[in-house]
Protein backbone atom coordinates (compact mmCIF):
# COMPACT_ATOMS: atom_id res chain seq x y z
CA UNK A 1 0.00 0.00 0.00
CA UNK A 2 1.53 3.80 -0.69
CA UNK A 3 2.12 5.70 1.95
CA UNK A 4 0.15 8.34 1.22
CA UNK A 5 -2.79 6.49 1.81
CA UNK A 6 -2.55 6.72 5.68
CA UNK A 7 -3.20 10.51 4.83
CA UNK A 8 -6.13 10.15 3.02
CA UNK A 9 -7.71 7.83 5.81
CA UNK A 10 -7.45 10.23 8.33
CA UNK A 11 -8.98 13.08 6.20
CA UNK A 12 -11.82 10.47 6.60
CA UNK A 13 -11.91 9.87 10.44
CA UNK A 14 -11.86 13.63 10.98
CA UNK A 15 -14.76 14.26 8.97
CA UNK A 16 -17.10 11.59 10.44
CA UNK A 17 -15.52 13.22 14.13
CA UNK A 18 -16.76 16.56 13.07
CA UNK A 19 -20.07 15.03 11.89
CA UNK A 20 -20.83 13.47 14.99
CA UNK A 21 -19.22 15.91 17.53
CA UNK A 22 -22.47 17.83 17.49
CA UNK A 23 -24.49 15.27 19.00
CA UNK A 24 -22.10 15.32 22.38
CA UNK A 25 -24.22 15.26 25.43
CA UNK A 26 -27.41 15.52 23.29
CA UNK A 27 -28.78 11.93 24.83
CA UNK A 28 -29.31 10.88 20.74
CA UNK A 29 -26.46 8.30 20.13
CA UNK A 30 -28.42 6.92 16.29
CA UNK A 31 -27.77 10.76 15.28
CA UNK A 32 -24.62 10.57 16.27
CA UNK A 33 -23.85 7.40 14.60
CA UNK A 34 -25.97 8.57 11.89
CA UNK A 35 -24.08 11.69 10.90
CA UNK A 36 -20.43 9.88 11.39
CA UNK A 37 -21.52 6.72 9.00
CA UNK A 38 -22.96 9.67 5.96
CA UNK A 39 -19.30 11.96 6.31
CA UNK A 40 -17.73 8.86 6.09
CA UNK A 41 -18.90 7.29 3.72
CA UNK A 42 -19.09 10.68 1.29
CA UNK A 43 -15.64 10.95 1.98
CA UNK A 44 -14.30 7.55 1.15
CA UNK A 45 -15.06 8.67 -2.90
CA UNK A 46 -12.23 10.50 -2.65
CA UNK A 47 -10.14 8.04 -0.96
CA UNK A 48 -7.78 6.15 -3.63
CA UNK A 49 -8.52 2.74 -3.52
CA UNK A 50 -10.43 -0.33 -4.77
CA UNK A 51 -11.66 -1.55 -0.96
CA UNK A 52 -14.70 -3.62 0.26
CA UNK A 53 -16.10 -3.05 3.44
CA UNK A 54 -15.15 -6.46 5.71
CA UNK A 55 -16.02 -4.97 8.79
CA UNK A 56 -18.54 -2.35 8.99
CA UNK A 57 -22.39 -0.81 9.91
CA UNK A 58 -23.84 -4.29 9.56
CA UNK A 59 -24.90 -6.72 6.62
CA UNK A 60 -27.07 -5.07 3.30
CA UNK A 61 -30.20 -5.06 4.67
CA UNK A 62 -29.56 -3.71 7.69
CA UNK A 63 -27.45 -0.89 6.83
CA UNK A 64 -27.83 1.95 4.18
CA UNK A 65 -24.04 2.29 3.44
CA UNK A 66 -20.70 1.33 4.76
CA UNK A 67 -22.55 -2.32 5.14
CA UNK A 68 -20.07 -5.58 4.60
CA UNK A 69 -19.20 -6.08 1.09
CA UNK A 70 -19.78 -2.56 -0.12
CA UNK A 71 -17.48 -1.24 -2.81
CA UNK A 72 -15.74 2.08 -1.10
CA UNK A 73 -12.71 3.80 -2.58
CA UNK A 74 -12.53 5.32 -6.03
CA UNK A 75 -11.29 2.07 -7.86
CA UNK A 76 -8.18 4.23 -8.63
CA UNK A 77 -5.08 2.82 -6.32
CA UNK A 78 -4.95 -0.90 -4.35
CA UNK A 79 -7.99 -3.70 -3.54
CA UNK A 80 -8.09 -3.65 -0.38
CA UNK A 81 -10.05 -4.92 2.88
CA UNK A 82 -11.77 -2.21 5.05
CA UNK A 83 -12.70 -2.11 8.33
CA UNK A 84 -14.67 0.96 9.74
CA UNK A 85 -16.30 2.46 12.95
CA UNK A 86 -17.72 5.75 11.83
CA UNK A 87 -18.38 6.52 15.90
CA UNK A 88 -16.59 3.83 18.01
CA UNK A 89 -19.06 4.60 20.81
CA UNK A 90 -21.85 5.83 20.19
CA UNK A 91 -23.35 5.83 24.09
CA UNK A 92 -19.99 7.90 24.86
CA UNK A 93 -21.08 10.73 22.44
CA UNK A 94 -24.55 10.65 23.54
CA UNK A 95 -23.86 11.33 27.31
CA UNK A 96 -20.42 13.34 26.88
CA UNK A 97 -18.09 10.77 28.11
CA UNK A 98 -14.76 9.96 26.88
CA UNK A 99 -12.98 7.99 24.66
CA UNK A 100 -15.21 8.05 21.50
CA UNK A 101 -13.24 7.84 18.12
CA UNK A 102 -14.04 7.05 14.63
CA UNK A 103 -11.79 4.64 13.30
CA UNK A 104 -10.65 2.91 9.94
CA UNK A 105 -8.13 0.15 9.27
CA UNK A 106 -6.89 -1.11 5.51
CA UNK A 107 -5.18 -4.46 4.46
CA UNK A 108 -4.29 -5.84 1.75
CA UNK A 109 -7.35 -7.33 0.10
CA UNK A 110 -7.91 -10.97 1.91
CA UNK A 111 -6.21 -9.81 5.05
CA UNK A 112 -8.82 -8.79 7.42
CA UNK A 113 -11.01 -11.40 9.37
CA UNK A 114 -14.67 -11.18 8.42
CA UNK A 115 -15.27 -11.14 12.08
CA UNK A 116 -19.33 -11.54 12.91
CA UNK A 117 -21.03 -9.24 15.21
CA UNK A 118 -20.66 -11.21 18.45
CA UNK A 119 -18.77 -10.86 21.61
CA UNK A 120 -15.41 -11.86 21.62
CA UNK A 121 -13.01 -13.08 24.63
CA UNK A 122 -9.95 -10.16 24.86
CA UNK A 123 -6.34 -10.19 26.24
CA UNK A 124 -4.10 -7.03 24.94
CA UNK A 125 -0.65 -6.08 26.36
CA UNK A 126 1.72 -3.54 25.21
CA UNK A 127 5.03 -4.60 23.39
CA UNK A 128 6.97 -5.28 27.11
CA UNK A 129 3.88 -8.35 27.60
CA UNK A 130 3.95 -9.61 23.49
CA UNK A 131 4.37 -13.20 23.75
CA UNK A 132 4.59 -13.21 27.27
CA UNK A 133 1.13 -14.00 28.89
CA UNK A 134 -1.87 -15.89 26.91
CA UNK A 135 -5.78 -15.86 26.81
CA UNK A 136 -5.60 -19.51 27.56
CA UNK A 137 -4.06 -18.54 31.54
CA UNK A 138 -6.69 -18.07 34.37
CA UNK A 139 -6.74 -13.88 34.72
CA UNK A 140 -4.76 -14.86 37.84
CA UNK A 141 -1.60 -16.53 36.48
CA UNK A 142 -1.17 -13.75 33.64
CA UNK A 143 -1.29 -11.05 36.25
CA UNK A 144 1.14 -13.08 37.85
CA UNK A 145 3.42 -13.38 34.63
CA UNK A 146 2.89 -9.46 33.54
CA UNK A 147 3.97 -8.47 36.81
CA UNK A 148 7.29 -10.77 36.81
CA UNK A 149 8.22 -9.58 33.33
CA UNK A 150 7.27 -5.77 33.95
CA UNK A 151 9.42 -5.94 37.13
CA UNK A 152 6.53 -4.68 39.00
CA UNK A 153 4.35 -5.88 42.32
CA UNK A 154 0.90 -7.14 41.29
CA UNK A 155 -0.75 -4.31 43.42
CA UNK A 156 1.55 -1.86 41.63
CA UNK A 157 -0.35 -3.06 37.78
CA UNK A 158 -3.09 -1.54 36.63
CA UNK A 159 -6.19 -3.29 34.18
CA UNK A 160 -8.61 -1.86 32.27
CA UNK A 161 -11.99 -3.63 31.85
CA UNK A 162 -15.45 -2.68 30.26
CA UNK A 163 -18.00 -2.07 33.40
CA UNK A 164 -20.34 -4.67 32.27
CA UNK A 165 -22.64 -7.37 34.46
CA UNK A 166 -20.89 -9.83 32.30
CA UNK A 167 -17.20 -9.59 33.50
CA UNK A 168 -18.15 -9.90 37.54
CA UNK A 169 -16.26 -13.25 37.84
CA UNK A 170 -13.42 -11.34 36.66
CA UNK A 171 -13.60 -8.27 38.38
CA UNK A 172 -14.01 -9.96 41.75
CA UNK A 173 -10.51 -11.85 40.36
CA UNK A 174 -8.94 -8.70 40.36
CA UNK A 175 -9.95 -7.86 43.43
CA UNK A 176 -8.88 -10.28 44.83
CA UNK A 177 -5.12 -10.69 43.14
CA UNK A 178 -5.07 -6.68 44.31
CA UNK A 179 -4.24 -5.16 41.05
CA UNK A 180 -5.45 -1.33 40.54
CA UNK A 181 -8.76 -1.37 38.21
CA UNK A 182 -9.62 1.29 35.64
CA UNK A 183 -13.12 1.11 34.30
CA UNK A 184 -14.31 2.15 30.84
CA UNK A 185 -17.61 2.63 30.24
CA UNK A 186 -17.78 2.20 26.34
CA UNK A 187 -15.00 2.59 23.77
CA UNK A 188 -13.50 -1.13 23.44
CA UNK A 189 -11.23 -0.26 20.86
CA UNK A 190 -9.34 2.53 22.64
CA UNK A 191 -8.90 0.46 25.76
CA UNK A 192 -7.31 -2.35 24.12
CA UNK A 193 -5.26 0.07 22.50
CA UNK A 194 -4.21 1.57 25.65
CA UNK A 195 -1.54 -1.11 27.07
CA UNK A 196 0.98 0.33 24.17
CA UNK A 197 0.78 3.56 25.33
CA UNK A 198 3.14 4.38 28.19
CA UNK A 199 1.30 7.77 29.16
CA UNK A 200 -2.28 5.95 29.50
CA UNK A 201 -0.74 3.90 32.80
CA UNK A 202 -2.40 0.96 31.35
CA UNK A 203 -0.77 -2.53 31.81
CA UNK A 204 -3.20 -4.85 30.34
CA UNK A 205 -6.93 -5.06 28.80
CA UNK A 206 -9.63 -7.64 29.51
CA UNK A 207 -12.55 -8.87 29.19
CA UNK A 208 -15.23 -9.41 26.27
CA UNK A 209 -16.30 -6.88 23.86
CA UNK A 210 -17.37 -6.81 20.03
CA UNK A 211 -15.66 -8.95 17.49
CA UNK A 212 -15.40 -6.35 14.73
CA UNK A 213 -13.45 -4.02 17.51
CA UNK A 214 -11.12 -6.43 18.18
CA UNK A 215 -10.08 -6.22 14.75
CA UNK A 216 -9.93 -3.13 14.51
CA UNK A 217 -7.78 -3.11 17.55
CA UNK A 218 -5.79 -6.07 16.40
CA UNK A 219 -5.02 -3.26 13.22
CA UNK A 220 -4.11 -0.89 15.60
CA UNK A 221 -1.62 -2.82 17.81
CA UNK A 222 -0.26 -4.50 15.09
CA UNK A 223 1.08 -0.59 14.25
CA UNK A 224 2.32 0.01 18.09
CA UNK A 225 4.14 -3.04 18.58
CA UNK A 226 1.66 -4.09 21.09
CA UNK A 227 -0.85 -7.77 20.75
CA UNK A 228 -4.29 -9.10 21.28
CA UNK A 229 -5.48 -12.76 21.67
CA UNK A 230 -9.42 -13.57 20.97
CA UNK A 231 -11.76 -15.78 21.40
CA UNK A 232 -14.92 -15.62 19.66
CA UNK A 233 -18.04 -16.63 22.10
CA UNK A 234 -21.01 -17.62 19.98
CA UNK A 235 -24.23 -17.40 22.03
CA UNK A 236 -26.38 -19.92 20.49
CA UNK A 237 -26.67 -22.51 17.51
CA UNK A 238 -27.32 -19.52 14.90
CA UNK A 239 -24.44 -17.51 16.11
CA UNK A 240 -21.95 -20.52 15.86
CA UNK A 241 -23.88 -21.19 12.01
CA UNK A 242 -22.63 -17.56 11.10
CA UNK A 243 -18.82 -18.45 12.22
CA UNK A 244 -19.01 -21.34 9.89
CA UNK A 245 -21.11 -18.82 7.03
CA UNK A 246 -18.45 -16.19 7.03
CA UNK A 247 -15.22 -19.10 6.82
CA UNK A 248 -14.46 -19.36 10.64
CA UNK A 249 -14.18 -23.46 10.43
CA UNK A 250 -13.60 -23.61 14.60
CA UNK A 251 -15.10 -20.51 16.06
CA UNK A 252 -14.10 -21.44 19.82
CA UNK A 253 -10.28 -21.19 18.85
CA UNK A 254 -7.79 -18.61 20.40
CA UNK A 255 -7.32 -15.81 17.19
CA UNK A 256 -4.03 -14.55 16.98
CA UNK A 257 -2.67 -10.77 15.38
CA UNK A 258 -2.35 -12.86 12.22
CA UNK A 259 -5.62 -14.55 12.26
CA UNK A 260 -7.66 -11.52 12.69
CA UNK A 261 -5.18 -9.11 10.24
CA UNK A 262 -2.81 -11.21 8.03
CA UNK A 263 1.03 -10.78 7.82
CA UNK A 264 0.95 -8.24 5.25
CA UNK A 265 1.33 -4.22 5.70
CA UNK A 266 -2.14 -2.29 8.07
CA UNK A 267 -2.85 1.32 8.40
CA UNK A 268 -4.84 2.11 11.15
CA UNK A 269 -6.54 5.58 11.77
CA UNK A 270 -8.56 7.27 14.29
CA UNK A 271 -9.91 10.61 14.97
CA UNK A 272 -11.01 11.93 18.65
CA UNK A 273 -15.00 13.04 19.10
CA UNK A 274 -14.30 13.16 22.63
CA UNK A 275 -11.27 13.54 25.10
CA UNK A 276 -9.71 10.20 25.85
CA UNK A 277 -5.95 8.79 27.01
CA UNK A 278 -5.32 8.68 23.68
CA UNK A 279 -6.60 11.29 21.69
CA UNK A 280 -7.89 14.88 22.55
CA UNK A 281 -11.60 15.52 21.36
CA UNK A 282 -13.19 18.02 18.60
CA UNK A 283 -12.68 21.51 20.06
CA UNK A 284 -14.59 24.13 18.88
CA UNK A 285 -12.63 27.43 18.12
CA UNK A 286 -13.71 31.05 17.56
CA UNK A 287 -14.14 32.14 13.92
CA UNK A 288 -16.35 29.06 12.59
CA UNK A 289 -13.35 26.38 13.07
CA UNK A 290 -12.72 23.36 15.21
CA UNK A 291 -9.66 21.36 16.13
CA UNK A 292 -9.59 17.66 15.92
CA UNK A 293 -6.99 15.03 17.20
CA UNK A 294 -5.81 12.16 15.22
CA UNK A 295 -3.59 9.53 15.09
CA UNK A 296 -2.51 7.35 12.05
CA UNK A 297 -0.29 4.32 11.89
CA UNK A 298 1.39 1.90 9.57
CA UNK A 299 2.34 -1.46 10.58
CA UNK A 300 5.03 -1.80 8.04
CA UNK A 301 7.36 1.06 9.10
CA UNK A 302 5.73 1.57 12.87
CA UNK A 303 5.34 4.82 11.86
CA UNK A 304 3.26 6.97 14.37
CA UNK A 305 2.01 10.28 13.13
CA UNK A 306 -0.35 12.35 15.96
CA UNK A 307 -2.25 15.01 13.78
CA UNK A 308 -3.38 18.24 14.92
CA UNK A 309 -5.60 19.82 12.54
CA UNK A 310 -7.72 22.85 12.66
CA UNK A 311 -10.96 22.91 10.19
CA UNK A 312 -12.67 26.16 8.51
CA UNK A 313 -16.03 24.52 8.78
CA UNK A 314 -17.98 26.87 6.39
CA UNK A 315 -15.76 25.41 4.05
CA UNK A 316 -16.42 21.87 4.54
CA UNK A 317 -19.39 21.18 2.14
CA UNK A 318 -19.78 17.34 3.59
CA UNK A 319 -21.23 18.41 6.79
CA UNK A 320 -23.48 20.98 5.97
CA UNK A 321 -25.08 18.13 3.77
CA UNK A 322 -24.23 15.70 6.12
CA UNK A 323 -27.09 18.05 8.21
CA UNK A 324 -29.41 18.51 5.34
CA UNK A 325 -29.51 14.89 5.23
CA UNK A 326 -30.28 14.10 8.75
CA UNK A 327 -33.23 17.01 9.00
CA UNK A 328 -34.53 15.65 5.76
CA UNK A 329 -34.88 12.06 7.87
CA UNK A 330 -35.65 13.24 11.08
CA UNK A 331 -39.09 12.43 11.25
CA UNK A 332 -40.04 9.31 13.31
CA UNK A 333 -39.91 5.99 11.58
CA UNK A 334 -38.14 7.02 8.74
CA UNK A 335 -34.44 7.28 10.04
CA UNK A 336 -31.66 5.54 6.75
CA UNK A 337 -31.29 2.53 8.62
CA UNK A 338 -35.06 1.55 9.02
CA UNK A 339 -35.61 2.59 5.17
CA UNK A 340 -32.67 0.11 4.23
CA UNK A 341 -34.45 -2.91 6.24
CA UNK A 342 -37.51 -2.22 4.43
CA UNK A 343 -36.32 -2.13 1.70
CA UNK A 344 -33.27 -4.50 0.39
CA UNK A 345 -32.86 -4.17 -3.59
CA UNK A 346 -33.24 -0.06 -3.34
CA UNK A 347 -31.06 1.71 -0.71
CA UNK A 348 -32.41 4.82 0.67
CA UNK A 349 -29.17 6.14 1.18
CA UNK A 350 -28.03 5.72 -2.24
CA UNK A 351 -30.10 9.41 -3.11
CA UNK A 352 -28.70 10.76 0.48
CA UNK A 353 -24.66 9.80 -1.39
CA UNK A 354 -25.40 11.37 -4.78
CA UNK A 355 -26.90 14.46 -2.83
CA UNK A 356 -23.36 14.37 -0.67
CA UNK A 357 -21.37 13.85 -3.98
CA UNK A 358 -23.19 16.94 -5.24
CA UNK A 359 -21.96 20.46 -5.45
Amino acid sequence: MERELALEIVRVTELAALASAPWMGRGDKNSADEAATLAMRAMFDSVSIKGTVVIGEGEMDEAPMLYIGEEVGNSEGPEVDVAVDPLEGTEIVAKGLNNALSVIAVAGKGNLLHAPDMYMEKLAVGPALVGKVSIEDPIDVTLRKAATELNKNISDLTVMILDRDRHESIIKMLRKVGVRIKFLSDGDVAGAMAPAFPEAGIDIYVGSGGAPEGVLAAAALSCLGGEIQGRLMPANADEYQRCLKMGITEPYRVLTMEDMIGKDDVIFAATGVTPGEILGGVRYLADDRAETHSIVMRAKTRTIRYIRTQHFLPGKEVLHKVRQAQTLESAPGSTLKKQAKANKEEHAAGSVIEALKQG
